[in-house]
């Protein structure tokens, strides 16, 4: 099998599509370089900090949503019991813990190898993800981190939904 590299022509910039939508939301932006952009979105727990990096050595479209929650250092271990636990109820992207700083954050990416274009709806989609499952996880994370619960009990207490309302 040859793993030859194929880089066809992009009629646009992966990262431009993603500005496109972020402008279009109103969402604030940053964008210093052409292959990254920082989007702050507001979620119902706490705000995230969605950075989309264009990677063109795997011609992947990486995409890497943080929340402010920096668990100590004593909680970490469970912290990582819990991301396993989430991550396997995932069926795309995944949680990961940044050994540097002890930064929570959902991650993904998109593959557009030989030279595919990356859709608008395929950008709303990976950022709705992230958000998404961001917002699903974040108490658990918060349990573990602040309550002393370990990760299935945050697990059970997070995932408790319901119905109607008060």
């Amino acid at each position: 099998m040859n793993f030859s590299e194929i880089d066809g022509e992009r009629a646009e910039h992966p990262v431009d599509i993603v500005e496109r939508v972020a402008a279009h939301n109103a969402w604030t932006f940053d964008r210093e370089q052409r292959d990254e952009i920082s989007i702050a979105v507001a979620g119902q727990w706490t705000d995230y900090n969605v950075a989309f990096t264009w990677l063109s050595d795997v011609e992947a479209l990486h995409m890497a949503c943080a929340f402010d929650l920096k668990p100590p250092a004593a909680r970490r271990d469970e912290v990582l019991r819990l991301i396993a636990l989430a991550n396997a109820q995932l069926w795309v992207g995944h949680f990961d813990l940044w050994s540097e700083d002890g930064l929570i954050l959902f991650r993904h990416a998109l593959l557009l190898a030989g030279g595919l274009d990356a859709s608008k709806g395929q950008c709303e989609s990976m950022l709705a993800n992230a958000v998404n499952a961001s917002e699903r996880y974040y108490q658990a994370f918060q349990f573990v981190a602040w309550a002393g619960k370990t990760a299935r009990e945050a697990l059970d207490s997070a995932m408790f939904e319901t119905v109607g309302s008060a």
